[in-house]
Parts: structure tokens; C-alpha cells; sequence
């Protein structure tokens, strides 16, 4: 099972294979597009005709003749561009669930409008995204090296050669930074950032923190667990790594944190629990990974998570493991954990 935020020490080595036919004349023509000169990505828009640049959080700068419209992004990223009015045309990663439905890692995104090159983690189809004339591929990063969340080790090398790639960082800083960032992609690519639907969402991201760094010094007894389940094992995430826990940490909330002994087998990021063990950590609010590919809460049998002291008082709530990373969506985060809080009676 992939846990929260953190499954990429174990995720690595279960990528998808990318491999695809006809494919070779398309990689030979793509040439270097850092080659090229460009402008700072501050004075492009969509509207103008200038050359596009910006400098990504791997210290890589993508230098572009135009602002690109032909943008594949890792499904998430696409959500959070959608929300300032930047649309992809293809997204890679969990987009539609069984019924057709939007996945809730897309957000708002229409997806009938999008091309999907793989509806879960680490799958991306190589003829489908060379079709698409790729100008750029846009995802996030969760380690110090750069790698490009969801996109396939095995095809990584030809994926690079479609298209140059922007990764925004999540890892190890607060959520505050990666938001940040995305809102300087978003305006880079031509968003109106003093649009009202967007300063609006940006002021309730702030309105949300500050509710919720009052709710944590009325309630500092409050002690919070980050969880995520799977048929065999309970999962509790520590409050460093995870840019929407660092972030609540920094607001104050009291997290449960795991021993580092537990965490030791995954890089630091979370502890696995047997579910004869998930009462390990005692909590009084749970926060749970609510992405498809977790177990939610209503699915869990195990009596051992129906007895934890949180569970009984009905003191559970979602947690976007992978947050979208747009002020629009963070914000309800921030809002639902505060009122958690505030509601929250002492049980563990």
C-alpha cells in the first residue's frame, strides 16, 4: 500500500513500463527546447507572442519560443492549474474512477476534455503523449533529486525527449512554498492572477490558517494522527516531509508522531502498522489519506481501528494526502482540520 504523501520509497520500483511502437522518428526530431532563448516567464502571458521561461524547483530553467498551450501535466497539477484557468490537454495519474467520475486528485478539471494517458500512479502511454505534440510536461516532485512524480522510470529517458519538464517541489517544506510556486507557473502561463475568483481563494487560504492556528492554541491538548489504510496494514504518517503537515505543524497542530525506528523502512515518512497494532499511537482527531487508491474509512472492518478512542467519538475527517496545489483547494484543508479541532473532545 502507498501511504499518504510518502509511498515514493516504495512506489519506485513498481513504475509502469512506457515502452511504445513507432515511436522513434517522433523522439529523433525533438530537439534540446533549452536551446533556445527565451524571457523571464514574468513578462509572458497568454496573450502575447514572446518566448516563455521558468526556472523550476529542480534549478532547471525550460526556455520556450512561446507560451506553451500543448501542456501534459501529472493529474493533480492539472487541477490546480484548471482552478486559474489553465487547461491541460492530457494529465497522467488517477483522473477518472470506475464510474467515469472525476478522481478526487482531478479536482475540478472537465474531464471530458482532457486526454488521459494513464488513470493511475506511474502510468503514462508514449504514443498517446507524443500524439498530443507535447510542449511541456508539468508535475511535482517528493525527493531531493528531481524525479518526475508519476512518470515512469522505464520510459522516463524517452518522455524527456518529447517534451522539456517543470517539476514543482513538495517535499520537505511547507505547503505555504509549493502553492506559491504554482500560483508563479500559473500567471507565467498567461492566468490573470487579480482575477476575484482567484485573490478571493487566496484570502480564504489565509483567513483558513489563521482560523486554524486560533483553533490549536485554544485546543493544544488536541493531539492529531495523520492515517491511511490498507487491507493488511494501518499506516501513520510523521509530521516532517509532508508539505501539508509541515504546514499544519507550523500552524500548531499537536501531531501524533511515529518512533523513528517505525518510520525507519521508509525513508522517515510514515510508520506501517499491523492492525492488531493500529492502536499503537494514541489520538483524539484522525485525518485520513482519502485518495482511491486507500482504503477509506467506511470500507475499514478491522475491530481494532472501530475501538481506537478517535474512531468511537466519531472524530475522523479526510486528508488530501496529495493536495491539489491551488489556494482554492487548500483552503477547505485548512478549514475542515480547524473546525476538527474546535469540535474535538480530549479521548485518547
Amino acid at each position: 500500500m502507498f501511504n499518504a504523501s510518502s509511498a515514493h520509497p516504495t512506489r519506485r520500483g513498481i513504475l509502469a513500463a512506457g515502452g511504445a511502437l513507432g515511436l522513434g522518428a517522433m523522439l529523433a526530431a525533438c530537439g534540446d527546447d533549452d536551446a533556445k532563448s527565451g524571457g523571464s516567464g514574468k513578462e509572458t502571458g497568454a496573450t502575447k507572442s514572446g518566448p516563455w521561461s521558468f526556472k523550476d524547483d529542480r534549478g532547471t530553467t525550460v526556455k520556450l519560443d512561446k507560451v506553451p498551450t500543448n501542456i501534459v501535466a501529472f493529474t493533480g497539477v492539472a487541477a490546480a492549474l484548471w482552478d486559474y484557468g489553465i487547461q491541460a490537454k492530457g494529465v497522467f495519474g488517477p483522473t477518472t474512477t470506475k464510474d467515469g467520475k472525476p478522481d478526487v486528485q482531478a479536482g475540478d478539471i472537465d474531464v471530458s476534455k482532457v486526454t488521459v494517458l494513464g488513470n493511475q500512479w506511474g502510468k503514462l502511454n508514449l504514443e498517446k503523449y507524443a500524439a498530443l505534440s507535447p510542449e511541456v510536461l508539468i508535475t511535482t516532485t517528493y525527493d531531493t533529486t528531481g524525479t518526475l512524480w508519476s512518470v515512469p522510470e522505464e520510459s522516463k529517458d524517452k518522455v524527456a525527449k518529447l517534451a522539456p519538464s517543470v517539476a514543482v517541489s513538495v517535499y520537505d517544506r511547507p505547503l505555504d512554498q509549493p502553492l506559491q510556486r504554482v500560483w508563479e507557473l500559473a500567471e507565467s502561463l498567461g492566468a490573470d492572477m487579480k482575477a476575484k475568483k482567484v485573490t478571493d481563494a487566496k484570502k480564504r487560504f489565509e483567513d483558513a490558517s489563521a482560523r486554524l492556528r486560533a483553533a490549536t492554541k485554544a485546543k493544544p491538548q488536541i493531539k492529531v494522527m495523520a492515517g491511511s489504510a490498507s487491507a493488511d496494514l494501518f499506516y501513520v504518517s510523521g509530521s516532517n516531509l509532508s508539505a501539508d503537515l509541515e504546514y499544519f505543524k507550523s500552524l500548531g497542530v499537536n501531531f501524533v508522531e511515529p518512533s523513528e525506528a517505525d518510520k525507519k523502512a521508509t525513508g522517515g515518512w510514515f510508520a506501517s502498522l499491523s492492525w492488531e497494532n493500529a492502536d499503537k499511537y494514541p489520538a483524539d482527531v484522525i485525518i485520513m489519506d482519502d485518495r482511491s487508491s486507500a482504503t477509506q474509512p467506511a470500507d475499514i472492518t478491522e475491530d481494532t481501528w472501530k475501538q481506537l478512542p478517535a474512531v468511537k467519538a466519531g472524530q475522523v475527517i479526510p486528508r488530501s494526502a496529495e493536495p491539489i496545489l491551488s489556494y482554492a483547494k487548500c483552503a477547505p484543508l485548512l478549514e475542515n482540520l480547524a473546525e476538527a479541532i474546535e469540535k474535538a473532545k480530549k479521548v485518547s
